[in-house]
Formats: C-alpha cells, structure tokens, sequence
C-alpha cells in the first residue's frame, strides 16, 4: 500500500492498488498548476482512500471541456489530484507519494505545448503531441 498527502498534513490519502507508471504532462494548463512540468500516476477511484481531508478543496480546472476539477490543500498551497467525470481513474501529483514508490516515467504529454524556457529531453520515452491516454497508450505499474 502507497500513502501520500501533502506538505502541511491536513490532506492524507492511501492507494490499495496499482499504480500507473508516472507521466510528465508539458501544457499549459498543467505548468501554471504546478509551476512547472506536472508528473502523475493514477489509481482507480476505489483505490484511493482519504485518510485525513480537512484541507482539500476542489477547484473547477478552467481549461478542461470534460468538467475536471483540481484538489489543492487549502492550509498549505499542494497540489494533490487531478479528477475528470466518468474517468475510471484519478490523478494523483507524485511527488505527493511517501517515500519510495518504484515507479517509472513512462512518457510526456502534450509536448507541443511545452514552454522555450527548458528542452524536451531525449530519454527514449513516448512524447505524445497530446494526452498519451486519449491516444491508448497509458501504461500501468503494478
């Protein structure tokens, strides 16, 4: 089991199931969130347990046409999970993961969005012009 939460600790969560392998996410929408390049894994919803949620609030994400909404700690400022209706999965920032996750990045999305402040590198992995699951190719970690 994987545990997570965010910097403060007013948001915890665990993962009693696979996660999939981290994706690096280039676009715009993603960078002004994070502040840079956004890296993900996902779980299944029934996977993902709040443990402790007194900080998260949910945000409406302003460029997403399929209505997704963003989870923040309220106390801290952490950006935590990234969720879209009807999705089977959600999102979950890794760096919000305790510890050790043996997980690898497994490729980059949207990366015609990319900023000219850094270059994309040239490490072998998948560079999707857009979402690499919206085109079948998301990977799973078990």
């Amino acid at each position: 089991m994987a545990t997570g939460g965010c910097l403060c600790g007013a948001v915890r969560y665990e993962v009693n199931g696979p996660l999939r392998d981290v994706l690096l996410c280039h676009c715009v929408e993603c960078r002004r969130w994070h502040g840079h390049v956004s890296a993900s894994t996902a779980v299944t919803r029934d996977d993902l347990v709040l443990t402790q949620d007194r900080g998260l609030r949910w945000f409406r994400s302003p460029g997403s046409d399929a209505g997704a909404r963003r989870g923040f700690c309220v106390e801290c400022g952490s950006s935590l999970f990234w969720d879209a209706p009807g999705r089977a999965t959600i999102s979950i920032a890794a760096g919000t993961l305790d510890g050790r996750t043996g997980l690898r990045l497994a490729g980059h999305w949207y990366v015609s969005e990319a900023s000219d402040y850094y270059e994309l590198p040239d490490d072998g992995l998948p560079h999707h012009e857009r979402s690499g699951a919206r085109e079948g190719r998301a990977t799973t970690a078990s």
